[in-house]
Parts: C-alpha cells; structure tokens; sequence
C-alpha cells in the first residue's frame, strides 16, 4: 500500500484539528471548574483567556459582551420585526456547571428566527446580578436562552429581572435547583414547556446587537435579544441560584466590555405594547 506523503499526513491532521476545534468553541463550557468570578484571581474574568488556548476570544475579542446599553449608543429602529418564536414541551434535565444552573433540554424544545435563520433553543441558566446593563444600572438577575442554528451560530435571549414579585418560571424550577444544589450533578426534570418563560407578547421591544458568550470560550457572532422590559424575582429566588451551586462568590456575572464602535438597535413597533 502506497504511504501518504508525512506533509499531507501533518497538513490533513491540522485541517481536522481545527475544524474539531472550531465546531466544539460554539458551546458554553459545562466543567466551570476551571475558572471563577474573583476579579483579582488568576482564573478570575480578567484572565480567562490565558487558561486555555482555545479561550484566547475572552482577552483577544473585539465584540465580547456583556455590555451596557447606554441611550446614546441604541439606535431606535422599526425593521428589526417581532421576536418570531415557536416553543414546545420537551425533555429537560437540570445541571449544576459549578457557577451556575443550566435547564439542557434534549431536543424539540422549539426555535426562535432571525433574519430567515431557525436557532434551536439548546440551553437556558441565570447570572447574578444581571450581566448586561441598562444606562449604566445592572439589575438582580439576567436570565440567559442559547440557541444555536444548524451551522453552529448561536443566538441568545437576555431578559433582565429586578427585585419584586416571584417569577413564575423559577417557581415551577424550585424543587428541581435545591435537588441539584451542592452536588455539581444534574437531576432529570422531565417535560418542561418553554412558553412558560416570560419573554412577553410578540410585539414587544427588545435591544439587537452582536456580541460573545460570555463564560468561556467567549464565542464571538453571537446575536443578542436583550428584551427591553425587566421582569420581577423574588430576593429568595436570586439566594436559591446563588446558595445552590455553593461557589462561595456572591456573584456569576462577567464584567462589562468595551463595545467598540458596535452598533447596539433598539426594536420599537409603531403599535407597540408591553
């Protein structure tokens, strides 16, 4: 058998390198071991892209979020359209990552589209307090929805919660987090129905930009929907999330990054009702 030439061998084995590599960087980390919120540790946010090569976005990205959608910069538009979503029950399980608690569903959970594109809702978790900010104020709790369409591009819905009235969806969640909570293993909740979360009706106002996930790897081409109305959570909802994965930081939010230059919309149909 004739052997191939070792360039072609080297060459072939780099090309799949990558493109593994490139295929497998889309995704949030599920270990969160390996890094932590502490500003001044060495596996804190500031260093996040030193710890592993494949995280270099973290320190490297030019559009990393989250950011602040300060007036001056959003611009109010009208051709952004509704947020066209289309959610069913499916199969979920509840995961304790370490620094936060992720709701995985398995499949057929439902898509949201943006500009012709589906993205499958894959993944949802909470950060507190809330990782974007609104005029310079960061709220208690942002609420995170990943998507991800067939080509590996993701999308997330942000909604941003402040201190209030117990939300709903966490209610329904209760039981299923303290099972979870300090075990760092995840917990099979069964059928859970997305159009339960509280993303508000069809036409309501949302901010659109491009950004990065904003744990590791730090992806960037994300599309962000920020909805622009906050929500309301309870003080003892926000402890649960915190208490339950026992990382001993008060908080799981990234720091603000530069926008640079970004243009951040604002979607506000003429019609328009909360």
């Amino acid at each position: 058998m004739e052997k191939l030439p070792t360039q072609k061998v080297v060459c072939s084995f780099f090309i799949a390198f990558f493109l593994l590599s490139d295929s497998t960087t889309s995704q949030e980390v599920e270990d969160e071991s390996e890094f932590n919120y502490y500003p001044d540790s060495l596996k804190g946010p500031y260093n996040w892209g030193e710890i592993r090569p494949e995280w270099h976005m973290c320190s490297n990205g030019t559009m990393q979020s989250p950011i602040d959608m300060l007036n001056e910069r959003v611009k109010i538009v009208s051709h952004l359209g509704i947020l066209k979503r289309d959610y069913h029950p499916s199969n979920a399980t509840l995961v304790n990552r370490g620094h936060d608690i992720s709701l995985k569903w398995g499949g057929g959970a439902g898509y949201i589209e943006i500009n012709g594109t589906q993205y499958e809702l894959k993944q949802c978790h909470w950060h507190s307090p809330s990782e974007h900010s609104i005029n310079g104020r960061r709220y208690d709790l942002e609420f995170h929805m990943v998507h991800e369409s067939k080509d590996q591009r993701v999308a997330v819905i942000g909604i941003i919660f402040k201190i209030g009235r117990s939300d709903p969806f966490l209610s329904e969640m209760k039981e299923h987090i303290e099972a979870v909570s300090d075990t760092g293993e995840e917990t099979v909740v069964g059928m859970v129905d997305p159009n339960h979360i509280r993303i508000g009706n069809r036409n309501s106002k949302y901010y659109r930009y491009i950004g990065s996930l904003t744990i590791p790897p730090c992806t960037q081409d994300v599309v962000w929907t920020i909805l622009s109305k906050v929500r309301t959570v309870s003080r003892e909802q926000v402890s649960l999330l915190r208490d339950a994965v026992n990382d001993d930081s008060e908080t799981n939010a990234r720091p603000l990054q530069p926008i640079n230059q970004r243009p951040v919309k604002l979607y506000q149909p003429q019609d328009h009702e909360d």
